[in-house]
Parts: C-alpha cells; structure tokens; sequence
C-alpha cells in the first residue's frame, strides 16, 4: 500500500471567508473522488484549525501501488479538484510512502 500525503499553504492575501470557502470546496470534490475514481482506497482532508501553523490543508490518501497514485494524478476529476486551489494556492508539500 502506498500513503500519499500533500500539504497545502492558501495566499496570505486571502480573506479567513475567502480561505474557508476554497478548504471547504476543496474538501468537498477531493473527498467525493473515489466514487470517480476506485483506484482510491482511503481519502481524506484535513482542514487546520491552528492559524499559527504553516499549512493550512492536509491531504491523505492511500493507494495500492505508486502507479495507482501517478493515475490519480492525471485523472480528469482530480485534476478538476486540484483546481479548486489554483489561483488560491501559495505553495505545495508531498509524500508518498509504502507502509
């Protein structure tokens, strides 16, 4: 099994409504992907509670293999999702993982 792991950090320029309102999107269209998408075993977002910290959206996801994790990627609903955060996305951490 393969752990995929992005952290995501919103614009500062951002109003706190502007910024909840593209997590919770974000959240809504990422975590309704596996009905898309059933290469998906786990998916969730996490959305931080704690303004002192760096990012502001955990997302987690479990897949059997790393190509399962590269097709999900390409996948024309994920991309879709992803582009929820395009024009409010500040910077982008990754990780995938065997576990």
């Amino acid at each position: 099994m393969v752990k995929h792991i992005v952290l995501f950090k919103l614009k500062e320029s951002l109003s706190t409504e502007e910024k909840q309102h593209v997590m919770n999107d974000f959240k809504a269209a990422i975590e309704a992907l596996p009905a898309t998408i059933p290469s998906i075993r786990k998916i969730f977002v996490g959305l931080n509670i704690n303004s002192d910290e760096k990012w502001d959206i955990c997302l987690e996801s479990e897949f059997d293999t790393l190509d399962d994790v590269k097709a999900y990627a390409i996948h024309p609903a994920h991309v879709a999702a992803a582009g929820i955060l395009k024009e409010a996305k500040q910077d982008r951490a990754c990780t995938d993982y065997v576990f």
